[in-house]
């Protein structure tokens, strides 16, 4: 599954500087609760992974990842319901000086 409307750092093939953090924040959102899926316009990218906003509660681990400075909010088309929120979570992040935006 890909989250949509953001870009994390990867810890595979080759670990990116913030890629853990970025795996350990996304584990310690979603790992062992319920989770709700909300699509947009795509069912699945070109290598067929769904393509989903992610929920844990009320929160939307999409922006929080990028709300924590660890992923970077990108915009796939035409799947771009909340991508107004996450660049204002990316803009937040950088100015706040948060995760990857550390000075």
């Amino acid at each position: 599954m890909r989250y949509i409307g953001i870009d994390a750092p990867e810890i595979y093939p080759k670990l990116e500087a913030y890629g853990m953090e970025a795996w350990q924040a996304n584990r310690e959102l979603v790992e062992g609760k319920e989770v709700r899926l909300e699509r947009d316009v795509s069912q699945t990218d070109k290598y067929s992974r769904l393509l989903r906003y992610v929920y844990v509660d009320n929160i939307l681990v999409n922006a929080e990842l990028v709300r924590q400075g660890l992923a970077w909010a990108k915009a796939y088309p035409p799947d771009t319901k909340y991508q107004n929120c996450l660049e204002k979570m990316e803009t937040e992040a950088r100015q706040a000086g948060r995760g990857m935006w550390a000075k």
